[in-house]
């Protein structure tokens, strides 16, 4: 008996690993789930992830939140697909109704889905691993048995990611467009070790080829729209840099204020920074604690 509805395909070549971009593209994080959307569930991934790309001297771009909405999420990979960004999804690769990721992923990509060998082996190695434990003979041909191939069931072209939790693997798949997208489980302990194993084995050559740094200091008394300007003036004088304002109005420890600052390569806000301040002291603001990341 095979997976619900497909093929198996134990006899087949697992696929070469893709080639994943080269060049520095942004990062992407996509988070699949009713859960965290109805608020039953608070999203951990976000943070995660900007944490393990920092680590590594990258940067997350931008996050998509999308519910089990099977028309929305294939929109969704579909543009991750398309964006030549580097794409982490999080969530909806199991097996039950509720879940449309790896499905999804198919149609985005016009690809069929089969049963990849080398996640077969790992789901039937989890199999009988589960049956020792419980001390009960391993069973294949049970239909619970047979069912759980699905969760090794993805589009065509894809590579496995390895799970070290419990050999459930997760994928990856590349678009027409250039968008690598990689599928983990929606469990932090499953897909944060699965993230990383990602990093480090298709993207080392990225980490901190890009250095980067932000000065900023914090301003007492003055609206950003009087700052705008001096804003845009070092923009336009130092190329390569970015000015951000962050303002907060009850902060627990300076009140109102804004975090203005300067970042991007350390050579050129060495540059950007001393200008920034002195264009400060030609208004009438008070400056407070200066702050390097």
């Amino acid at each position: 008996m095979s997976p619900t509805h497909l093929p198996p395909s134990p006899s087949a070549a697992a696929p070469s690993l893709p080639a994943f971009p080269e060049a520095l593209r942004p990062f992407g994080l996509i988070i699949v789930g009713d859960e965290i959307m109805s608020g039953k569930r608070a999203d951990k991934h976000m943070p995660k992830v900007i944490e393990l790309l920092g680590a590594r001297g990258l940067q997350l771009a931008w996050a998509d939140y999308v519910g089990d909405s099977p028309q929305r999420l294939e929109a969704t990979l579909a543009r991750a697909f398309a964006s030549g960004d580097t794409v982490f999804s999080c969530g909806g690769i199991g097996a039950t109704p509720d879940d449309h990721t790896r499905q999804c992923a198919g149609r985005a990509l016009g690809q069929p889905l089969q049963l990849h060998p080398q996640a077969a082996d790992l789901i039937r190695e989890r199999m009988q691993d589960v049956a020792r434990e419980q001390g009960l003979p391993y069973e294949p041909e049970r239909d619970d048995n047979v069912h759980r191939l699905n969760m090794g069931v993805f589009p065509a072209s894809a590579t496995i990611i390895p799970n070290p939790y419990n050999k459930i693997a997760g994928f990856s798949c590349q678009g027409s467009g250039g968008g690598a997208v990689h599928f983990v489980p929606g469990f932090p302990v499953m897909a944060w070790p699965m993230i990383e194993w990602v990093l480090d084995t298709h993207y080392a050559h990225l980490f901190n080829r890009v250095p980067h740094v932000e000065k900023s200091v914090i301003v007492f008394g003055a609206m950003e729209a009087a700052l705008t300007p001096l804003m845009e003036d070092i923009e336009r004088a130092h190329a390569g840099v970015k000015v951000f304002s962050l303002p907060s109005v009850d902060h627990p420890q300076y009140g109102r204020h804004i975090e203005l600052g300067v970042k991007g390569d350390p050579t050129l806000v060495l540059q950007a920074y001393p200008a920034l301040l002195a264009g400060l002291h030609r208004f009438e603001v008070k400056l407070g604690p200066e702050m390097v990341r």
